[in-house]
């Protein structure tokens, strides 16, 4: 689990410039494979997101600009190579309601997230397949979906258990060599009540039917959510490789 240290912590006040430049959505891309997969080029991000090199290698001075990426040492002269100078960006999800930027910023790192658990999931499926991942993982992997009655203090409570026993695992495991990388996305969504009669949206009446299937396709406890190691009620949101 990432430290303090290793944690960028955005402030809608000092950092607007900051937000401004990453509220694009190739540069949080960027940033998260830097943070999952580690130091890599211009070019070579490239190939993986589809883009030209020279606007991965555009953005990606943009990112160095504001200390969210840095050069990493290279392995030969020719291309510089770049990496992620923080594990996780941090945030207070109340103080970034302040600004329309640091909102924006927000609502679009959440669709990033959202995407990342999609393309996760076919990596994931992918791995199990190919035998790149062993049998003993199918059982412990995947995604649950559930909706308790919860108030404010109980969904931050959670929030706060929910990392502190991460750590717990992930410190016990750092020595382990059958640890492997796994993503974790939680999400805590509180709805309004619909008004009576009310017809819900196709998405939504959708999501409400296939709840019960979804939180059967994952054993008890297995949560997939897209919050933080602080993302925790009051305390904001965290996003690594998604942003």
């Amino acid at each position: 689990m990432p430290s303090e240290d290793q944690k960028r912590v955005l402030d809608p006040e000092q950092d607007a410039a900051a937000l401004k430049a990453l509220t694009h959505p190739l540069r949080i891309r960027l940033l998260g494979m830097l943070r999952q997969d580690g130091p890599a080029t211009a070019s070579e991000l490239a190939v993986r997101t589809g883009e030209s090199s020279a606007s991965t290698s555009y953005h990606l001075r943009v990112l160095a600009k504001y200390a969210f990426v840095a050069e990493a040492e290279h392995r030969d002269g020719r291309e510089r190579r770049w990496r992620a100078v923080h594990a996780l960006t941090s945030w207070s999800n109340r103080a970034m309601e302040a600004t329309p930027g640091s909102r924006a910023y927000v609502t679009l790192s959440r669709r990033v997230q959202i995407q990342h658990l999609e393309e996760s999931l076919v990596r994931h499926e992918a791995d199990i397949a190919d035998g790149r991942l062993g049998r003993e993982w199918v059982e412990p992997s995947g995604i649950s979906d559930r909706m308790p009655r919860l108030t404010p203090e109980s969904l931050t409570e959670l929030w706060e258990s929910f990392g502190g026993r991460l750590r717990e695992l992930a410190a016990r495991d750092a020595g382990d060599p059958r640890a492997v990388q796994v993503v974790l996305l939680t999400a805590g969504l509180p709805l309004a009540p619909r008004e009576t009669g009310a017809a819900p949206d196709g998405a939504a009446a959708d999501a409400a039917a296939d709840a019960g299937a979804a939180a059967e396709a994952a054993p008890d406890g297995v949560a997939g959510d897209a919050a933080p190691d602080g993302v925790a009620g009051d305390a904001g949101a965290d996003a690594g490789a998604a942003s």
